[in-house]
């Protein structure tokens, strides 16, 4: 038996517990009303389980609390989209060339790949430096707040 898909109101009998019905779903058990002993929450994997009359049977997990709902909905949305960005062909192996305005300074080259690094460290110590802002046991959540809209202003001026 897959035990993992029923559903609320399936009939089902513990090898322990004896006979019950599934009344809440949760990520990773049933709350089950056990005849004799009242309401378990018991694992979905539980080997001592046996269903005699399922009903609702859904890959579906069906949850009481809110937040779930919203984070498997979100979960179930955006979990298959991996979408992979190339740096484009032509520009591997390329050159960036820095002309000044003043056209009596000279030009800089810089490769292409290393101007993507700089931009992906600098990235990084932004999240490092956000990390700390909010781990800061000094600062009230106020003030973190403000320090981190400062620092997105910063890094979003153009």
């Amino acid at each position: 038996m897959e035990q993992t898909l029923l559903g609320i109101g399936t009939r089902l009998t513990h090898q322990y517990h004896g006979p019950g019905v599934i009344i809440a779903v949760k990520y990773a058990t049933y709350l089950i009303s056990f005849i004799n002993i009242g309401i378990k929450e018991i694992d979905k994997t539980d080997n001592l389980l046996d269903d005699i009359m399922p009903e609702n049977v859904s890959t579906e997990i069906e949850t009481t609390d809110e937040v779930e709902k919203s984070l498997l909905k979100i979960l179930k949305m955006w979990g298959g989209l991996q979408e992979t960005v190339y740096l484009g062909e032509r520009w591997q192996k390329g050159m960036m060339l820095l002309q000044p305005f003043d056209k009596t300074l000279k030009p800089k080259e810089i490769p292409v790949e290393d101007f993507f690094h700089k931009i992906v460290m600098l990235r990084d110590r932004l999240r490092v430096l956000e990390q700390n802002i909010n781990s800061n046991k000094k600062l009230s959540d106020e003030e973190k707040v403000n320090i981190q809209q400062i620092q997105r202003r910063l890094v979003c001026r153009r």
